[in-house]
């Protein structure tokens, strides 16, 4: 009697998803793991970066919702990103190990995560750290910001300061910046009383590598992320934490998935990915086709290349095989991002890349390995210039000292911030444009010049 709803929807599911569960003594649902083939596939799409959520029931039952995040998984669809759900009996870290050891089972996609997020809350972190041992377990930017806001209200502040703190705190969230992290860091030492600004962890907004997996977002894209993950938590509670009988709890919730199935369209899960990402060739489940190319990649570097050169070729290439994405392939040129800024790929030889790498040291980069090994290519020697090569260049100091100047550095420091301004006026509101561009040209005139000889 315990499953007889779940059993139905099931039954009315067109193709077959994985159910495991298990009945304790009274014939009541302990555990449960499910997935649907749409889930699944999912997953198989967007395996780098997975956000854990926990939602607890009246009688502290937890149900832990997996969701894929990251710079290519589209935003719309409520629970369209979610691509897991398991219940487990007791939350310690057997348990936990078990739900992670099914999932990755049916999952063979699971070594393709390179980073976890997590709540504040979460403890069982050398689990995590044992079941996925390649990934980065982070804390993610919207639980922080809902801790915080938990605390605003714990902490019973008079109104004007709650407002003001809330206020901040979305700003910030939307464009978490260093700078903003900074001031809200400030605002907070500012207006919580010392004896209790240890409990607010206001230290986090320092640490920088978190906010890294965040700020890749626009302002519209952040605003449009927090509101997604604050409809599907609410759902997720109002299905399963808001009743004390799980199977009552999941079956609404599997309920609502199969009558909001619309929201699947989101997902383009074609064999092109969506916002034009170019698809790497061999499966998912392969890995082993992954690492030939990889060993290929390492082997024509420390063919092709002097052993400085090859030494730091081969660093970059170690943070491609943490984390890596193909954007915007193009005819010419290719967009790499490795959660972090966006670099132009010139792949015609020599190959070259706007990034900080390759204009110092003309060498090939992070990203230009990447776009080797999203290709199937290993380097060839016409891709780097001739100092570079074997038997030329007696030793790095020499390298280093003959291609570094301080005109260059200037000129990269210029290149990169005018990329910045450039891409932060390309994705704001035409208001916002007016108001940055009204500052621009007020800072060039007084710099350089009146309008009608500067050009901005």
């Amino acid at each position: 009697m315990a499953l007889t709803v779940l059993n139905e929807l099931l039954i009315e599911d067109p193709s077959p998803p994985l159910l495991l569960y298990q009945l304790n003594k009274t014939a009541q649902l302990e555990t449960l793991n499910y997935q649907s083939c749409y889930m699944q596939r999912v997953f198989t799409h967007f395996p780098e970066i997975l956000f854990i959520h926990r939602t607890y029931n009246p009688r502290g039952e937890v149900l832990y919702t997996f969701l894929v995040d990251g710079p290519r998984v589209p935003l719309e669809g409520h629970l369209s990103r979610a691509v897991y759900f398991a219940i487990l009996a007791k939350e310690d870290a057997e348990a936990l190990a078990h739900i992670f050891q099914v999932f990755k089972k049916f999952n063979p996609a699971w070594e393709r995560v390179c980073t976890i997020l997590v709540d504040p809350y979460f403890l069982l972190l050398p689990t995590l750290a044992m079941e996925f041992p390649a990934a980065e377990v982070l804390l993610s930017a919207f639980h922080i910001c809902k801790f915080l806001q938990g605390k605003f209200c714990q902490l019973a502040l008079e109104q004007p300061v709650e407002r003001l703190l809330l206020t901040a705190l979305r700003s910030t969230m939307c464009s978490a910046t260093a700078g903003n992290l900074r001031k809200l860091y400030t605002l907070l030492s500012t207006c919580i009383p010392p004896a209790q600004l240890p409990a607010l962890h206001s230290h986090w907004l320092l640490n920088d590598r978190i906010w890294l997996a965040h700020r890749w977002r626009s302002q519209a894209e952040s605003s449009r992320y927090f509101q997604g993950l604050e409809v599907t938590t609410r759902l997720l509670s109002q299905f399963f934490g808001t009743t004390p009988v799980v199977e009552k709890g999941m079956s609404a919730l599997l309920q609502y998935l199969q009558q909001n199935s619309g929201d699947k369209v989101s997902f383009n899960l074609g064999p092109s990915p969506p916002n034009h990402y170019t698809p790497l060739e061999g499966s998912p489940e392969s890995p082993k086709v992954e690492q030939l190319v990889e060993a290929r990649i390492q082997h024509s570097l420390n063919a092709i290349c002097t052993g400085p050169a090859a030494q730091l070729c081969l660093g970059e290439l170690a943070v491609v095989q943490k984390s890596m994405h193909l954007i915007s392939s193009g005819s010419e040129k290719v967009n790499i991002q490795i959660l972090e800024d966006t670099h132009r790929v010139q792949p015609q030889p020599p190959a070259s890349c706007s990034c900080y790498f390759n204009q110092a040291f003309r060498l090939p980069c992070r990203h230009i390995l990447a776009m080797l090994s999203a290709h199937r290519q290993e380097l060839k020697p016409d891709m780097l210039p001739a100092e570079w090569t074997a038997g030329c260049a007696p030793n790095l100091s020499d390298i280093l000292e003959s291609t570094w100047s301080e005109t260059l550095e200037k000129r990269l420091a210029v290149a990169l911030l005018t990329e910045e301004v450039s891409q932060l006026l390309q994705h704001c509101s035409q208001e916002e444009f007016e108001r940055r561009y009204s500052t621009l040209r007020e800072l060039a005139d007084s710099w350089i010049g009146p309008y009608e000889q500067v050009q901005l």
